[in-house]
């Protein structure tokens, strides 16, 4: 299992250098290895990135996704190529997940809930980008755990094709909620869930410490999943919803902090 990468599209906008060398050159240490010292399977992360400007949605595996707004989706994409090219040329059983928005306790700093948590209990301004106009499909930490724990359990098939040449044992899936959330009820339910776990005063001022500004380059407005061949294919689809997600992250956060 492969969770190592250099996450985060505002990131990849100033150091794209850093992207390169982990997520392209370190990727392919990971597949030679597979080649030279063979695995039953290999699992590695991809990203609901990849989907870049899509208007389609749900977002589903068939879909193209040939338009990254962002170098970190493009890395995420080249490894999917990659890793297809080397389950075809090696046979090495590969899966690739899509996460979609992740959170939970012990998360990345970097990511908005963690960060805005830092800064509201700091008693500093939030921005809120695309004016809150964004709909996320957040995936709690546990549901992301599951579904890599499931998948890891069975390796693509090696079948033959109708040339009778090997086909790649090669897959891809989605892991989100399938229910995409706005932007301004996630973070609410945020304030509430701090509120209740004590990192919060009960007066705190919501509307005073957010500020409404424009899209920042490399998001997209909606991400949301289409889940269902993980349900088809191992029989999973994550059920966390935002307010026990946050209820967690809250309370793990007081007491990590305080």
């Amino acid at each position: 299992m492969n969770l190592a990468a250099q996450a985060g599209v505002r990131y990849s906008i100033d150091h794209p250098d850093v992207y390169i060398e982990t997520n392209i050159i370190g990727f392919y240490n990971i597949l030679e290895a597979c080649r030279h010292y063979p695995v039953e399977h290999l699992v590695y992360a991809s990203s609901s990135s990849v989907y870049g400007g899509n208007k389609k949605v749900p977002f589903s595996t068939d879909d193209k996704v040939d338009n990254p707004v962002s170098l970190y989706a493009a890395t995420k994409k080249s490894n999917e190529h990659l890793a297809h090219s080397y389950s075809k040329l090696y046979s090495i059983p590969s899966t690739g997940l899509r996460f979609f928005t992740v959170y939970g306790p012990a998360g990345r700093p970097d990511m908005f809930y963690y960060y805005a948590t830092q800064k509201l209990a700091a008693g500093k301004t939030i921005q809120i980008f695309n004016y809150g106009n964004c709909k996320r499909d957040f995936t709690y930490i546990d549901d992301i755990v599951e579904g890599v724990f499931r998948v890891m359990q069975g390796a693509p098939e090696k079948l033959i094709g109708e040339d009778g040449l090997p086909l790649p044992p090669y897959a891809v899936y989605n892991i989100g909620g399938g229910t995409p959330e706005n932007l301004l009820d996630y973070i609410s339910t945020l304030q509430e869930e701090l509120v209740r776990a004590g990192v919060l005063p009960p007066d705190y001022d919501f509307v005073g410490h957010r500020e409404l500004v424009g899209m920042q380059p490399g998001d997209v407005p909606v991400t949301y999943a289409d889940s269902e061949a993980l349900e088809r294919d191992y029989g999973f689809t994550p059920k966390i919803g935002i307010r026990e997600g946050l209820r967690a992250f809250a309370e793990w956060y007081k007491r990590y902090y305080y």
